[in-house]
């Protein structure tokens, strides 16, 4: 539970978010979004370590530049515990604390 935390607050983020809406289109370096956002280096710098510390992103190093893409086996894991927590479930903490509650 603690790594899904790390990924849903790392993209609380809008920058982040406009980052991530980036590399949808394909692998960028920082330079690319540094132009795009209209951040500093260092700002754009710090939230790519936060991206990559929630594995939210993978870097491939090329020659002297980093490129950046999204890291798409993440994305998928959010997705499907997004679908499993908005889902009905028999066991769900609900139930026993209602039951618990109405008994």
């Amino acid at each position: 539970m603690e790594k899904k935390v790390e990924v849903f607050k790392a993209l609380s983020d809008i920058n982040r978010l406009k980052i991530i809406d980036m590399l949808s289109c394909g692998e960028l370096c920082v330079c690319d979004l540094i132009e795009g956002l209209e951040l500093t280096q260092s700002t754009v710098s710090h939230h790519m370590k936060i991206l990559k510390q929630a594995d939210l992103v993978k870097s491939n190093k090329v020659g002297k530049w980093t490129k950046y893409s999204i890291n798409k086996d993440t994305f998928e894991v959010a997705a499907k515990f997004i679908k499993y927590i908005s889902t009905f479930k028999e066991d769900c903490i609900c139930n026993k604390v209602i039951k618990g509650i109405c008994d």
